[in-house]
């Protein structure tokens, strides 16, 4: 992997972004001696990070049925309860 000082990034963004495409390779950006950021393309991103996306979903998803299941059934019909999984207004 390349390190690249912040101030080489702001001069020459473009340049570092060509060599990111190109490599594909993350290029570790560092500051005062210190790595502070890491460029990766957006497929990288996606593989390593979609994981976490699924987990939040999965969690959003099982939080929307816990509240579903507390509701009493009298009060929802099931035409509503399925227009509000599907993300239409009741």
């Amino acid at each position: 992997m390349e390190t690249v000082n912040a101030l080489k990034v702001r001069n020459h963004f473009g340049e570092i972004l060509e060599r990111l495409n190109k490599t594909g390779e993350p290029i570790l950006i560092s500051k005062g001696r210190r790595i502070q950021a890491v460029l990766v393309t957006p497929d990288q991103f996606q593989r390593r990070f979609l994981d976490v996306l699924s987990a939040e979903e999965r969690k959003r998803f099982l939080d929307d049925i816990r509240d579903l299941r507390k509701r009493k059934k009298a009060d929802q019909s099931s035409i509503d309860v399925l227009r509000q999984l599907r993300g239409y207004e009741a």
